[in-house]
């Protein structure tokens, strides 16, 4: 069975990520699958807590870094103020220097959070591209879909597809593969995962789709009967491929108001467990003496304001499946937030900075240890250089090109044998400067 479908993410940096993240997502389904829940949003929920467990180290790791900051960040306040206004170079040599041991002292590095934060980002964003586009990356979902697309493009190519009014967006944003005829039925895959389930409804009555099966299901059905993709999207009563927008109005039309409750409750928790997430976040203490810091402060708290009405807009607007991912990625930063909270609280990092102290200082010794010996080598080799003759420079050497050996400061064990300005001597003079080329 192919596991790589042509209507993946194919960014060059976010696209690999989203690729490995796909695999974890396709094998989770098929777990799912294999004890007969085949299910995209019960797929999604256990997705996003088996990313966010594999994330959990670097998480602890950044907080604990937050923690360790609040406790130097005196320390390096009192450094640049002891430094201001000092332009030399020596100023910025003795600065530097001294906020590097205070962050040996605490055991942390300069660039601390933004590596795990650079790590953390490419994977949530890749994350999300994943989710948004299941068929690309569950194979059987994909292989559901493309039963679809195989009839569709069949028939008329998509014509009718791409002439609908109602999805014009969708296929102008999605669609690429459909309208260039790169890949007719990958165009039609991410057409079909993007639109509400009533237009894909007037899609199967155009096309005729109602008696499509795959794997002895039928793929949709027009009855009571739930089809393979009504199995796969349906969670908690929402089609998950629809926008609570989309269902609000739909529950409007038909008089269900169960709908129309869920498809309000989704960008509503999606706010609440966010706002919540960054309630549970531990606060940096606000320095008022700090312009710069009470000023990022200030702008931390407006954003952790704006960002659950934020998140409510987007949810109300996207596929419930994504509200659905924000919702669980909140319920599970939330839960992890309070057991690292719990972790932290264990740490005495008061021994912890002691201990760091201690290995730092070590570290400082050998590494001056380190420099006496290379400082000595230096000294040596020094010595040695200003006991070797000096030698003669080309105005010394005789007119037809040989040395004068008269003039030539030798060692003596070279000449006992040798008459000066012999061929011997001359050779010894050679030997002799070979060597003290080679030592050097």
């Amino acid at each position: 069975m192919n596991l790589i479908l042509l209507t993946q993410y194919d960014g060059k940096f976010l696209g690999p990520i989203a690729k490995v993240l796909g695999i974890i997502m396709n094998w989770i389904f098929m777990f799912l699958d294999w004890i007969h829940i085949p299910n995209t949003g019960l797929a999604i929920i256990l997705f996003t807590l088996v990313i966010y467990i594999l994330l959990l180290p670097l998480t602890i790791k950044q907080q604990k870094f937050s923690k360790l900051s609040a406790k130097m960040n005196p320390e390096i306040k009192a450094i640049q103020d002891k430094y201001k206004g000092r332009q030399d170079q020596d100023a910025a040599l003795a600065m530097n220097a001294e906020t590097k041991a205070v962050y040996a002292k605490y055991g942390v590095s300069p660039t601390g959070s933004c590596v795990q934060l650079a790590i953390q980002m490419p994977i949530l964003f890749s994350l999300y591209r994943v989710i948004y586009a299941i068929p690309a990356y569950v194979t059987k979902v994909g292989d559901t879909f493309r039963v679809l697309a195989q009839k569709i493009i069949s028939v008329d190519g998509g014509a009718y597809i791409t002439g609908k009014e109602s999805i014009s967006q969708t296929v102008t944003m999605y669609g690429k593969a459909l309208t260039n005829g790169s890949n007719p039925e990958n165009g039609v895959i991410d057409i079909l995962n993007r639109i509400s389930s009533t237009d894909i409804a007037d899609i199967a009555t155009h096309y005729e789709l109602y008696g499509l099966e795959f794997e002895g299901h039928k793929i949709l059905t027009s009855g009571g009967e739930k089809g393979l993709i009504d199995i796969y999207n349906n969670f908690l009563g929402l089609n998950i491929g629809d926008s609570p927008q989309a269902l609000i109005k739909l529950g409007f039309q038909t008089g269900a108001w169960l709908i129309v409750v869920g498809a309000i409750l989704i960008p509503v928790l999606s706010a609440l467990t966010q706002w919540i997430n960054t309630k549970l976040m531990p606060q940096q203490p606000v320095d008022n003496s700090n312009s710069q810091a009470s000023s990022m402060a200030s702008s931390m708290k407006m954003m952790n304001n704006i960002m659950p009405l934020m998140s409510a807009w987007f949810c109300f607007t996207l596929p419930s499946g994504m509200g659905l991912y924000w919702i669980a990625g909140s319920v599970v930063r939330s839960i992890q937030q309070v057991l690292i909270n719990k972790h932290l609280d264990k740490i005495d990092f008061d021994k912890l900075i002691a201990d760091n102290s201690k290995k730092s200082a070590k570290q400082m010794e050998k590494y001056k240890k380190k420099q006496e010996i290379l400082s000595q080598y230096s000294n040596m080799n020094t010595k040695k250089i200003d006991a070797t003759p000096v030698k003669k420079s080309m105005s010394e050497k005789a007119g037809n090109g040989s040395v004068d050996s008269s003039k030539v400061e030798t060692s003596g064990s070279y000449f006992k044998d040798a008459a000066p300005g012999s061929m011997k001597a001359k050779a010894n003079i050679v030997k002799e400067f070979n060597e003290r080329n080679n030592n050097n």
